[in-house]
């Protein structure tokens, strides 16, 4: 394994010497989780005719940059979970699924936010989802388990990025405090503040950021999701990205300014593919492109920034495509395509599928009157999916809480994703990942090195080169 990854990095050397270009001093990633080129494509599709605004990841990143894809597979498993596919990602190297860069042999290879931290550069992560969720932790830390929240966090004391922003207060506190969940009794969002960080948990101080390092944790758990989300509350990514990059950029008098590398996901696309839920998806494709173009605004002020969208791996099998109105003959007058109409019908919805599935259960908890359940589903679908029809299989499935499929295991938001998939075209094959290749696209200095095939654990390689490793 070492022998390959030595050649590739010669590989990589030769291609780069060849065509002149230079490294980059600044690098960002903007990561997408579950998504790859179907995701992307109807963010663009949905951005154009619904927004009447350009969608920055298809028409500026990959149409004027460099594009590629890449296998997923874990060493394990055919299809990887985020932990192992962020891993390779981060440290050139499989491991098993669930693990955050410790491969199969128990070895710790440095992940890229160590490299880029041992070469002067300063560090950023960021997520919608906890901060220390699987992607963020396998770009940075070590862990036997991506379930070891409290050693990940820890490790994130140790490392000291200069920004770290995202949900996940709860492993930050002890138990004795509210939300807190830490059983050693520590109190992480101290102790960070105790070295100089300034700690901020709401989207209004944002602007109010004075200090060279950052800790923003903005919910107890997961950020919501894009259609859910209550500004005032939570921020967006792009406001994050915003933030991060004001901290990264500013330079410390006391040390040569080598630039950084900032990692800034949204977790959510994964999320709404786990529970097929289209309307998620579109706002959520449509907020971290937003997010996309903070980044490539920042790269016109600092021609020397990489800018990189990518993600782990496909979540939920996303299929929209055409069929039959119903089961009748097919025929011109039973056809059903994606269209205006159907992307306007998603878009009037107001609730995500895991909130409606949150809500729903909840009720059923409170009742053992059938009557007053369906009545219950009936509200729910009125005030939040207008339009939307429930045909009576699908119904009688969510109220006796039945299982769809064996690998539906998001219920029942994935029966309320059929009921729209039947009504509008967007299907899913999955409720889990697939082992479809990944999408990578770069533009900026060293962008040449991003095209072709390759592997996931080539990226790491790839920016290990450029950091200069």
């Amino acid at each position: 394994m070492k022998k390959i990854a030595i050649f590739m990095m010669l590989f990589i050397l030769a291609i780069a010497s060849a065509q002149g270009d230079t490294t980059p001093k600044n690098i960002i990633i903007l990561f997408a989780d579950g998504t790859t080129s179907s995701q992307y494509e109807f963010g663009r599709y949905s951005s154009a005719l619904l927004r009447q605004q350009s969608f920055a990841v298809t028409d500026i990143v990959m149409a004027k940059g460099q594009y590629q894809l890449m296998k997923t597979e874990s060493a394990n498993y055919f299809v990887t979970d985020s932990a192992a596919a962020a891993s390779a990602m981060a440290t050139g190297y499989k491991v098993n699924n669930g693990a955050i860069s410790i491969t199969p042999d128990g070895k710790t290879p440095p992940t890229i936010m160590e490299v880029a931290k041992d070469k002067g550069k300063r560090i950023g992560l960021l997520s919608t989802a906890p901060i220390y969720d699987a992607s963020p932790a396998a770009f940075s830390t070590h862990a036997k388990s991506r379930r070891d929240y409290e050693l990940i966090v820890n490790q994130y004391l140790e490392l000291a990025p200069d920004v770290l922003m995202g949900g996940g207060s709860n492993y930050f506190l002890p138990n004795s405090l509210p939300g807190g969940k830490r059983q050693d009794g520590k109190n992480v969002i101290e102790a960070f503040k105790a070295k100089g960080y300034q700690y901020i948990n709401t989207p209004e101080q944002l602007n109010q950021i004075k200090s060279i390092k950052l800790l923003g944790l903005f919910a107890d758990e997961d950020l919501d999701y894009e259609i859910d989300r209550n500004s005032q509350e939570t921020p967006n990514l792009a406001q994050m990205v915003t933030a991060a990059l004001q901290v990264l950029n500013q330079v410390s008098k006391k040390s040569k300014n080598r630039g950084f590398v900032l990692f800034a996901e949204n977790e959510n696309t994964d999320s709404a593919g786990h529970h097929n839920d289209v309307a998620a998806l579109m706002r959520d494709l449509w907020a971290f492109d937003d997010a996309v173009k903070v980044a490539l605004e920042f790269q016109k002020q600092n021609p020397d920034t990489l800018v990189i969208v990518t993600g782990d791996h496909e979540t939920g099998g996303f299929s929209p495509t055409y069929g039959r109105k119903n089961l009748e003959p097919a025929g011109n007058t039973n056809y059903l395509n994606v269209k205006i109409e159907q992307l306007k019908l998603i878009e009037r919805y107001k609730m995500s599928l895991n909130a409606f599935s949150q809500k729903f259960k909840a009720k059923a908890k409170q009742t053992t009157s059938s009557s007053e359940l369906n009545a219950y589903l009936n509200t729910l679908l009125q005030e939040n999916f207008p339009g939307l029809i429930l045909d009576d299989d699908l119904r009688e499935k969510i109220l006796t809480q039945s299982q769809l499929g064996p690998n539906s295991n998001y219920l029942p938001s994935n029966i309320l994703g059929l009921a729209i998939a039947r009504q509008t075209g967007f299907y899913w094959g999955s409720a889990g990942h697939t082992p479809t290749p990944i999408t990578v696209a770069a533009i900026g200095p060293g962008s040449q090195l991003f095209k072709g095939f390759n592997d996931n654990t080539a990226f790491a390689v790839k920016l290990r080169q450029l950091i200069g490793q």
